[in-house]
Formats: structure tokens, C-alpha cells, sequence
């Protein structure tokens, strides 16, 4: 027989997959989350609309209520870098941010900082560092096709 899969517990990081990005929330309890959300409460933090704010609410929400339909999963994939703090501190920490606006940048304060800060004390997103490498590639490669198209000769005199 197979074993059946764990559900979230208390302080894990969920991992929801939108559209050309990934939105975070931590689990408390009973199939609920806290996550970042624009104080506009039709927008999502995250969402192309959100980019634009530099404030948002931190939110209780039902799981269910969060993913629109998509996919998702638990991933505490920093557990190997950094020591998760007590769950006891972890959900105390994230319940006393619910209803709170904080600052919301995209490259230094974005849901991803936001559920890391909670779980390992570090608030710190992968996403980001995806896509500054990803410009710094292009930005690279642009160089070197550049300086090889310097060093292209004429074929005529």
C-alpha cells in the first residue's frame, strides 16, 4: 500500500505556480496561509498589477482562496542553507504580520522575502536571483556577440 502524502504542516513553505512566476505563502493551520497581497484586494502581490505598488497587505487567507486554480506545493527548499527557526516562533512571527502594510519591492521585498523571513530569519528569494542572472547572461552574451562582430573582417578591399 502506499503511503499517503503528508498534507502542509505548521511553517512550511508553499509554493504556488502562476503564470511566468512563483507566488508564496506560509501555512499556519486548518488549510489556511499568510502571504503578501495588494491593498487593493483585487491584485495578488506578484501579479503584473503589484509590480507597480510598492505597499502590501499581509493577509490570512484560505489556501484554496490563494491559488486561483493553480498548482502548487510545499517547498522549504532553503532547510539545507539555513536553520528554520522554532515552528512556535515561526507561526507567532507570521500571525502578529497579519493585516500589517509592509514595504513590497520586486527585487528586495517580494512574497518569496517575505515567507523566508518568517520560516529561517533571512529574507531572501531564489526568484530574483533567477532573474538578475538571467539579465546578466543576456547582458553578457550581447558583449560577446558584439566584440565578435567587431572582429568580423570585409571580405571586400
Amino acid at each position: 500500500l502506499l503511503a499517503p502524502i503528508p498534507g502542509p504542516r505548521p511553517g512550511d513553505l508553499i509554493e504556488i505556480f502562476r503564470i511566468g512566476y512563483e507566488h508564496w505563502a506560509i501555512y499556519v493551520e486548518d488549510d489556511c496561509v499568510v502571504h503578501l497581497a495588494a491593498p487593493s484586494e483585487e491584485f495578488e502581490a506578484g501579479s503584473i498589477t503589484s509590480v507597480f505598488s510598492n505597499r502590501a497587505v499581509v493577509k490570512y487567507s484560505r489556501l484554496e482562496d490563494v491559488l486561483h486554480g493553480c498548482s502548487w506545493k510545499v517547498n522549504n527548499k532553503l532547510d539545507g542553507t539555513y536553520l528554520p527557526l522554532p515552528v512556535d516562533q515561526i507561526l507567532q512571527r507570521t500571525k502578529e504580520m497579519v493585516n500589517k502594510i509592509v514595504q513590497y519591492s520586486l527585487i528586495e521585498g517580494n512574497c518569496e522575502h517575505f515567507v523566508n523571513g518568517l520560516r529561517y530569519g533571512v529574507p531572501r528569494s531564489q526568484q530574483v536571483g533567477r532573474l538578475l542572472l538571467g539579465r546578466w547572461l543576456l547582458a553578457e552574451a550581447y558583449a560577446l556577440i558584439s566584440v565578435d562582430l567587431m572582429r568580423i573582417k570585409p571580405l571586400l578591399p
